[in-house]
Protein backbone atom coordinates (compact mmCIF):
# COMPACT_ATOMS: atom_id res chain seq x y z
CA UNK A 1 0.00 0.00 0.00
CA UNK A 2 1.44 3.16 -1.18
CA UNK A 3 1.29 6.33 1.18
CA UNK A 4 1.23 9.17 -1.13
CA UNK A 5 3.30 11.55 1.95
CA UNK A 6 5.29 13.24 -1.64
CA UNK A 7 1.64 13.53 -3.90
CA UNK A 8 0.05 15.07 -0.51
CA UNK A 9 2.81 17.35 -0.17
CA UNK A 10 2.30 18.53 -3.88
CA UNK A 11 -1.51 18.46 -3.44
CA UNK A 12 -1.32 20.82 -0.89
CA UNK A 13 1.34 22.93 -2.72
CA UNK A 14 -0.82 23.15 -6.03
CA UNK A 15 -4.10 24.14 -3.70
CA UNK A 16 -2.49 27.13 -2.14
CA UNK A 17 -0.99 28.50 -5.33
CA UNK A 18 -4.03 28.32 -7.62
CA UNK A 19 -6.52 30.78 -7.67
CA UNK A 20 -9.50 28.65 -9.35
CA UNK A 21 -9.81 24.84 -8.90
CA UNK A 22 -12.16 22.18 -10.87
CA UNK A 23 -13.06 18.80 -8.65
CA UNK A 24 -14.80 16.35 -11.09
CA UNK A 25 -17.19 13.95 -9.44
CA UNK A 26 -18.08 10.72 -11.57
CA UNK A 27 -21.40 10.24 -13.55
CA UNK A 28 -24.54 8.50 -11.32
CA UNK A 29 -22.57 9.88 -8.42
CA UNK A 30 -22.80 7.46 -5.34
CA UNK A 31 -22.28 8.82 -1.63
CA UNK A 32 -18.12 8.20 -1.63
CA UNK A 33 -17.84 10.87 -5.05
CA UNK A 34 -19.86 13.07 -3.24
CA UNK A 35 -18.60 12.78 0.05
CA UNK A 36 -14.65 13.04 -0.97
CA UNK A 37 -15.28 15.87 -3.50
CA UNK A 38 -17.53 17.80 -1.83
CA UNK A 39 -15.39 17.57 1.85
CA UNK A 40 -12.20 18.44 -0.34
CA UNK A 41 -13.72 21.72 -1.87
CA UNK A 42 -14.83 23.11 1.77
CA UNK A 43 -11.00 22.52 2.62
CA UNK A 44 -10.41 24.40 -0.76
CA UNK A 45 -12.84 27.15 0.16
CA UNK A 46 -11.36 27.70 3.79
CA UNK A 47 -7.82 27.77 2.00
CA UNK A 48 -9.58 30.69 0.02
CA UNK A 49 -9.94 29.67 -3.22
CA UNK A 50 -12.63 29.78 -5.74
CA UNK A 51 -13.85 25.52 -6.52
CA UNK A 52 -16.58 24.11 -8.67
CA UNK A 53 -17.56 20.36 -8.81
CA UNK A 54 -18.14 19.21 -12.16
CA UNK A 55 -20.13 16.22 -12.99
CA UNK A 56 -22.14 14.68 -15.81
CA UNK A 57 -25.03 14.18 -13.66
CA UNK A 58 -26.90 16.12 -11.07
CA UNK A 59 -26.03 16.30 -7.43
CA UNK A 60 -28.58 13.06 -6.44
CA UNK A 61 -31.53 13.48 -4.14
CA UNK A 62 -31.51 10.99 -2.08
CA UNK A 63 -28.48 12.39 -0.41
CA UNK A 64 -29.74 15.76 0.07
CA UNK A 65 -30.63 15.05 4.06
CA UNK A 66 -26.88 14.98 4.82
CA UNK A 67 -24.88 16.58 2.36
CA UNK A 68 -25.52 19.85 0.34
CA UNK A 69 -23.72 20.89 -3.32
CA UNK A 70 -24.25 21.30 -6.68
CA UNK A 71 -22.49 19.30 -9.36
CA UNK A 72 -22.15 21.47 -12.50
CA UNK A 73 -22.34 19.74 -16.11
CA UNK A 74 -18.63 20.63 -17.51
CA UNK A 75 -20.22 22.01 -20.63
CA UNK A 76 -21.77 25.13 -18.19
CA UNK A 77 -17.84 25.03 -17.83
CA UNK A 78 -15.15 27.40 -19.08
CA UNK A 79 -12.77 24.21 -18.33
CA UNK A 80 -9.74 26.26 -19.39
CA UNK A 81 -10.24 29.16 -16.89
CA UNK A 82 -9.36 26.60 -14.06
CA UNK A 83 -5.20 26.42 -12.70
CA UNK A 84 -6.06 22.87 -11.32
CA UNK A 85 -8.69 20.09 -11.96
CA UNK A 86 -8.80 17.18 -10.00
CA UNK A 87 -10.63 13.86 -10.95
CA UNK A 88 -11.66 12.28 -7.60
CA UNK A 89 -13.32 9.27 -7.44
CA UNK A 90 -13.80 9.59 -11.29
CA UNK A 91 -10.33 9.09 -13.31
CA UNK A 92 -12.38 6.23 -15.29
CA UNK A 93 -15.81 7.38 -14.67
CA UNK A 94 -16.57 10.51 -16.72
CA UNK A 95 -13.69 12.55 -16.16
CA UNK A 96 -11.57 10.61 -18.94
CA UNK A 97 -13.90 12.40 -21.01
CA UNK A 98 -13.20 15.54 -20.26
CA UNK A 99 -8.94 15.02 -19.54
CA UNK A 100 -8.21 15.07 -23.56
CA UNK A 101 -9.60 18.47 -23.59
CA UNK A 102 -7.27 20.30 -20.87
CA UNK A 103 -4.00 22.29 -21.32
CA UNK A 104 -0.41 21.29 -20.23
CA UNK A 105 -0.39 24.71 -17.87
CA UNK A 106 -3.14 23.23 -15.94
CA UNK A 107 -2.48 20.80 -13.29
CA UNK A 108 -4.17 17.67 -12.91
CA UNK A 109 -4.42 15.50 -9.88
CA UNK A 110 -6.01 12.01 -9.68
CA UNK A 111 -7.31 10.45 -6.48
CA UNK A 112 -9.12 7.11 -7.01
CA UNK A 113 -8.86 3.74 -5.31
CA UNK A 114 -10.08 1.84 -8.19
CA UNK A 115 -7.80 -0.74 -10.12
CA UNK A 116 -6.57 -0.66 -13.52
CA UNK A 117 -6.98 2.60 -14.30
CA UNK A 118 -3.98 4.01 -16.58
CA UNK A 119 -4.38 7.59 -17.09
CA UNK A 120 -1.62 10.34 -16.81
CA UNK A 121 -1.94 12.82 -14.37
CA UNK A 122 0.87 15.67 -12.67
CA UNK A 123 -0.19 14.19 -9.53
CA UNK A 124 -1.24 10.31 -9.12
CA UNK A 125 -2.77 8.79 -5.70
CA UNK A 126 -4.47 5.73 -6.89
CA UNK A 127 -4.34 2.33 -4.99
CA UNK A 128 -7.08 -0.12 -4.68
CA UNK A 129 -6.01 -0.96 -1.30
CA UNK A 130 -7.88 1.57 -0.13
CA UNK A 131 -11.53 1.51 0.61
CA UNK A 132 -12.74 4.55 -0.79
CA UNK A 133 -11.29 8.11 -2.34
CA UNK A 134 -12.98 9.40 1.21
CA UNK A 135 -10.64 7.46 2.65
CA UNK A 136 -7.88 9.08 1.01
CA UNK A 137 -9.11 12.39 1.25
CA UNK A 138 -9.09 11.86 4.99
CA UNK A 139 -5.43 11.06 4.82
CA UNK A 140 -4.77 14.36 2.55
CA UNK A 141 -6.05 16.26 5.42
CA UNK A 142 -4.07 14.47 7.93
CA UNK A 143 -0.47 15.01 6.12
CA UNK A 144 -1.91 19.06 5.48
CA UNK A 145 -3.01 19.34 9.14
CA UNK A 146 -6.04 21.00 8.10
CA UNK A 147 -8.77 21.21 10.51
CA UNK A 148 -11.65 19.03 9.50
CA UNK A 149 -14.81 20.09 10.76
CA UNK A 150 -18.17 18.59 11.49
CA UNK A 151 -19.60 19.04 7.60
CA UNK A 152 -16.38 17.62 5.93
CA UNK A 153 -16.29 15.02 8.95
CA UNK A 154 -20.19 13.67 7.66
CA UNK A 155 -18.98 13.88 4.20
CA UNK A 156 -15.97 11.28 4.57
CA UNK A 157 -17.81 9.08 6.81
CA UNK A 158 -20.67 9.27 4.01
CA UNK A 159 -18.13 8.10 1.77
CA UNK A 160 -16.59 5.61 4.02
CA UNK A 161 -19.97 3.90 5.16
CA UNK A 162 -20.70 3.37 1.66
CA UNK A 163 -18.00 1.94 -0.14
CA UNK A 164 -17.92 -0.63 2.92
CA UNK A 165 -20.66 -1.83 2.89
CA UNK A 166 -21.49 -0.12 6.23
CA UNK A 167 -18.12 -1.89 7.62
CA UNK A 168 -18.94 -4.93 6.00
CA UNK A 169 -16.98 -5.65 2.58
CA UNK A 170 -13.43 -7.39 3.00
CA UNK A 171 -11.84 -3.88 2.32
CA UNK A 172 -12.35 -2.78 5.96
CA UNK A 173 -8.80 -2.55 7.96
CA UNK A 174 -8.27 -1.44 11.12
CA UNK A 175 -7.13 1.87 10.01
CA UNK A 176 -10.63 2.27 8.08
CA UNK A 177 -12.00 1.88 11.61
CA UNK A 178 -9.72 4.22 13.44
CA UNK A 179 -10.57 6.97 10.76
CA UNK A 180 -14.03 6.60 11.18
CA UNK A 181 -13.91 6.58 14.76
CA UNK A 182 -11.70 9.74 14.48
CA UNK A 183 -14.62 11.43 12.36
CA UNK A 184 -17.46 9.88 14.86
CA UNK A 185 -15.58 12.28 17.24
CA UNK A 186 -15.21 15.26 15.30
CA UNK A 187 -18.99 15.22 14.81
CA UNK A 188 -20.20 13.10 12.02
CA UNK A 189 -23.29 10.99 12.84
CA UNK A 190 -23.27 7.73 12.05
CA UNK A 191 -26.51 6.56 12.55
CA UNK A 192 -28.16 9.70 10.11
CA UNK A 193 -25.75 8.52 7.78
CA UNK A 194 -26.51 4.59 7.96
CA UNK A 195 -30.16 5.28 8.04
CA UNK A 196 -30.08 7.03 4.69
CA UNK A 197 -27.86 5.36 3.07
CA UNK A 198 -29.49 2.09 3.51
CA UNK A 199 -32.09 2.31 5.71
CA UNK A 200 -34.73 5.33 5.01
CA UNK A 201 -35.86 5.12 1.46
CA UNK A 202 -39.38 6.74 0.40
CA UNK A 203 -42.31 4.79 -0.97
CA UNK A 204 -40.83 5.57 -4.42
CA UNK A 205 -37.71 3.44 -4.12
CA UNK A 206 -39.31 0.91 -2.19
CA UNK A 207 -41.36 0.30 -5.41
CA UNK A 208 -38.73 0.49 -7.62
CA UNK A 209 -36.86 -2.18 -5.52
CA UNK A 210 -40.15 -4.80 -5.51
CA UNK A 211 -40.23 -4.42 -9.24
CA UNK A 212 -36.54 -5.29 -9.45
CA UNK A 213 -36.88 -7.93 -7.35
CA UNK A 214 -40.10 -9.40 -9.16
CA UNK A 215 -37.81 -9.05 -12.40
CA UNK A 216 -35.37 -10.91 -11.52
CA UNK A 217 -33.89 -14.01 -13.22
CA UNK A 218 -31.73 -16.82 -11.41
CA UNK A 219 -28.96 -18.79 -14.02
CA UNK A 220 -28.13 -22.09 -12.40
CA UNK A 221 -25.77 -22.51 -15.20
CA UNK A 222 -23.19 -19.82 -13.67
CA UNK A 223 -25.31 -18.76 -10.65
CA UNK A 224 -26.15 -15.33 -11.99
CA UNK A 225 -28.91 -13.37 -10.54
CA UNK A 226 -30.29 -10.85 -13.17
CA UNK A 227 -32.27 -7.98 -13.20
CA UNK A 228 -33.30 -4.90 -15.41
CA UNK A 229 -34.49 -1.20 -14.47
CA UNK A 230 -36.26 0.47 -17.79
CA UNK A 231 -36.73 4.06 -17.21
CA UNK A 232 -40.32 3.16 -17.25
CA UNK A 233 -39.95 1.66 -14.20
CA UNK A 234 -38.10 4.91 -12.27
CA UNK A 235 -40.62 7.23 -13.73
CA UNK A 236 -43.50 4.80 -12.79
CA UNK A 237 -42.50 4.28 -9.40
CA UNK A 238 -41.77 7.86 -9.06
CA UNK A 239 -38.09 7.08 -8.22
CA UNK A 240 -34.77 8.46 -9.18
CA UNK A 241 -32.06 7.11 -10.52
CA UNK A 242 -30.41 7.08 -7.32
CA UNK A 243 -32.02 4.63 -6.02
CA UNK A 244 -31.52 1.85 -8.02
CA UNK A 245 -27.63 1.78 -6.60
CA UNK A 246 -28.12 -0.68 -4.20
CA UNK A 247 -30.45 -3.10 -5.98
CA UNK A 248 -26.92 -5.41 -6.78
CA UNK A 249 -25.76 -5.37 -3.43
CA UNK A 250 -28.63 -6.60 -1.91
CA UNK A 251 -29.16 -9.27 -4.81
CA UNK A 252 -25.68 -10.53 -4.97
CA UNK A 253 -26.46 -11.59 -0.90
CA UNK A 254 -29.49 -14.09 -1.97
CA UNK A 255 -28.34 -17.53 -1.35
CA UNK A 256 -26.72 -19.65 -4.10
CA UNK A 257 -26.04 -16.33 -5.73
CA UNK A 258 -22.59 -16.11 -7.01
CA UNK A 259 -22.79 -12.95 -8.14
CA UNK A 260 -25.73 -10.57 -9.27
CA UNK A 261 -26.30 -8.32 -12.75
CA UNK A 262 -28.10 -5.44 -12.69
CA UNK A 263 -28.99 -3.59 -15.98
CA UNK A 264 -30.44 0.30 -16.01
CA UNK A 265 -31.71 2.57 -18.59
CA UNK A 266 -30.43 5.68 -19.26
CA UNK A 267 -30.52 8.56 -22.34
CA UNK A 268 -30.23 5.59 -24.29
CA UNK A 269 -27.81 4.15 -22.60
CA UNK A 270 -27.43 0.77 -20.67
CA UNK A 271 -25.58 0.95 -17.59
CA UNK A 272 -24.35 -2.52 -16.24
CA UNK A 273 -23.44 -2.97 -11.69
CA UNK A 274 -21.94 -6.52 -10.79
CA UNK A 275 -21.31 -7.54 -7.61
CA UNK A 276 -19.96 -10.75 -5.94
CA UNK A 277 -19.30 -11.77 -2.24
CA UNK A 278 -15.85 -12.91 -1.56
CA UNK A 279 -16.90 -16.57 -0.93
CA UNK A 280 -17.83 -17.55 -4.31
CA UNK A 281 -14.35 -16.32 -5.79
CA UNK A 282 -15.63 -14.58 -8.88
CA UNK A 283 -13.69 -11.47 -10.14
CA UNK A 284 -16.53 -9.65 -11.65
CA UNK A 285 -14.43 -6.87 -12.73
CA UNK A 286 -13.26 -9.53 -15.45
CA UNK A 287 -16.60 -9.54 -16.67
CA UNK A 288 -17.09 -5.48 -16.70
CA UNK A 289 -13.69 -5.31 -18.64
CA UNK A 290 -15.11 -7.59 -21.43
CA UNK A 291 -17.56 -4.23 -21.96
CA UNK A 292 -15.13 -1.61 -21.33
CA UNK A 293 -16.07 -1.15 -18.13
CA UNK A 294 -13.52 -1.90 -14.94
CA UNK A 295 -13.90 -2.38 -11.26
CA UNK A 296 -12.88 -4.60 -7.96
CA UNK A 297 -13.16 -8.01 -8.24
CA UNK A 298 -16.00 -8.21 -5.87
CA UNK A 299 -17.89 -4.83 -7.33
CA UNK A 300 -17.44 -3.47 -11.01
CA UNK A 301 -19.67 -2.14 -13.82
CA UNK A 302 -19.64 -0.81 -17.39
CA UNK A 303 -22.05 1.14 -19.77
CA UNK A 304 -23.24 0.31 -22.99
CA UNK A 305 -25.48 2.01 -25.62
CA UNK A 306 -28.68 1.20 -25.93
CA UNK A 307 -32.13 0.39 -24.36
CA UNK A 308 -33.22 -2.62 -22.35
CA UNK A 309 -35.43 -5.86 -24.02
CA UNK A 310 -37.26 -7.77 -21.86
CA UNK A 311 -37.88 -11.34 -23.27
CA UNK A 312 -39.28 -15.11 -22.21
CA UNK A 313 -35.27 -15.93 -22.22
CA UNK A 314 -34.38 -12.80 -20.04
CA UNK A 315 -32.76 -9.52 -21.07
CA UNK A 316 -30.78 -8.60 -24.01
CA UNK A 317 -29.85 -4.67 -25.19
CA UNK A 318 -31.22 -3.03 -28.70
Amino acid sequence: MQTFESEFRSLQYIILKSERLLLFAHGRPDPDTVGANLALAEYIKSCGKHVDIACFDAFPDNLKKIAEGIFLHPDQLDIASYDAVIACDSVDRGFNRLSGSLSEDQAVVLIDHHPDIGSKGDIVMIDEEYSSSSELVYLFFTAAQARITKTMATLLLMGIVFDTGGFQHPNVSPRVLEIASDLMKKGAPLAKITNTIFIHHDIGALKLWGRAFEKARFNDRNGMLVTAITEEDVAECHASIGDIYQVASILSAVPDTKFALVLSERDNVVHASLRSMKQYGVDVSVMAHQFGGGGHKLASGFEIPGKIIETEDGFRVA
